[in-house]
């Protein structure tokens, strides 16, 4: 866009980018919407993103009770990949890598999506069984996935150390898989939601709902009572808390998931490189630092904050892959709240209430499904029944037993 251009950045640096026009509107919020999403992550954005463009839904807000993208969206490793084992996992996942492939030129603003393959290393017989048989899932499926044996790990990956204390014994490929630059996809759904007409509120904290004859009617807020056909809440960690509100229970708990990014280095790692069998995960970022993660904390919690022995869990196995990181120093690390279901899968679905829904349930695996999860919430809001690819991943399956068990297949603990 022009408003980006080289002279535009030179100019504008001359003034501290102080003058530099608004991505998108701060709007006071109106006293009634068709259509109120509650969470301003990446995909809250995109399911208001999706209604207005593609559903015919105009009046459309989202609130968030702090700032854009200052949850999940913010506190995650940026992975993106669709190599999961049962097939209603991998039909929304990998709709998701579809969108995610075109979804720069989409939204006209460069998510920073680098499709740079995504290996998924084995270390025991039993790790290997399971690769085999997800791997030859996810290809009957349709989605790539290649196995690699330790001397094809190797020539990939010339550092690693293949005989760490559990031996690399191979590897699975998803070479569409990768990372996004995470608060470039919510500024990109903020800024298109934004001019589709969408109003973006930001510091408007949910209170409770008014819900009549079991019809939820309007939400209120921090800043007044605002009225709504519909309500979309797609609140990551505090799920549990909104549906306390509105008077029903969600088979969720909620967890710290913590991270970790080292200083920047020059490029040296060109995939990512997840591991189950020692437990870490490792990418590198644009801007050189590794990224670094591992499972959620042994306890359920809202706090953001770090802990130590979080940081020697996740080193550890890093070093034992590694051993040329060991004298890299660690900028910083964060926590992030997710929300865990018992088959580690995700709940959109409707509610015991009328005409209120939840996107909830997405544990360590949100950011990833950010455009999928949007895409079909929005056309299950807009037209009051659940696409046929959310279907499968409705409330109602914990009562009827139909669960979506992916705790032993993904590439982490759930």
């Amino acid at each position: 866009m022009s408003a980006y251009s080289l002279f535009s950045l030179i100019r504008n640096a001359m003034n501290y980018h102080q003058d530099w026009q608004s991505a998108w509107r701060s709007p006071d919020p109106k006293s009634h919407y068709d259509v109120v999403i509650v969470g301003g992550g990446g995909h809250g954005l995109a399911t208001a993103y999706y209604l207005a463009k593609e559903c015919g839904v105009s009046n459309v807000a989202v609130i968030e009770k702090g700032w854009l993208g200052g949850g999940n969206t913010g506190r995650n490793t940026t992975i993106v990949r669709s190599n999961y084992l049962l097939d209603e996992s991998a039909g929304i996942y990998e709709h998701a890598m579809q969108l995610w492939e075109s979804l720069s030129q989409e939204l006209n603003y460069n998510v920073m999506f680098s499709q740079r393959g995504l290996l998924h290393l084995a270390h025991s017989v039993h790790d290997m069984q399971e690769i085999g048989r997800r791997g030859n899932a996810i290809y009957l499926n349709g989605i790539d996935s290649e196995f690699l044996t330790p001397a094809q790990v190797k020539e990939m990956v010339p550092f690693i150390n293949l005989n760490c204390r559990y031996p690399v014994m191979g590897g699975l490929l998803q070479r569409r898989g990768g990372t996004a630059r995470h608060d470039a996809v919510a500024w990109g759904y903020a800024r298109a939601a934004d001019e589709l007409g969408v109003d973006i509120i930001q510091n408007c904290e949910v209170q409770g709902f008014d819900i009549e004859n079991n019809t939820v009617k309007a939400l209120r807020t921090s800043r007044g009572r605002i009225t709504a056909g519909k309500v979309g809440c797609v609140v990551a960690g505090n799920s549990s808390v909104l549906a306390d509100m509105a008077g029903f229970r969600l088979p969720l708990e909620s967890y710290p998931l913590q991270a970790l990014v080292s200083e920047p280095v020059k490029p040296v790692l060109d995939c990512v490189i997840m591991s189950n069998g020692i437990h870490v995960y490792v990418s590198q970022s644009d801007k050189g630092e590794l990224v670094v993660g591992a499972g959620s904390d042994p306890y359920t919690s809202y706090s953001q904050r770090g802990s130590f022995d979080q940081i020697e869990h996740v080193v550890g196995p890093l070093l034992e892959l590694f051993p040329i990181f060991s004298r890299l120093r660690m900028l910083r690390q964060w926590g992030g709240i997710v929300d865990v279901t018992v088959d580690r899968s995700p709940i959109l679905s409707k509610t015991p209430v009328n005409n209120m829904y939840f996107n909830c349930g997405w544990g360590t695996g949100g950011f990833k499904c950010t455009p999928g999860s949007g895409h079909l919430f929005a056309h299950s809001i807009a037209s009051g029944e659940m696409h046929p690819k959310a279907a499968p991943f409705s409330i109602d399956r914990f009562n009827t037993g139909a669960l979506i068990d992916e705790g032993a297949a993904a590439a982490v603990a759930h």
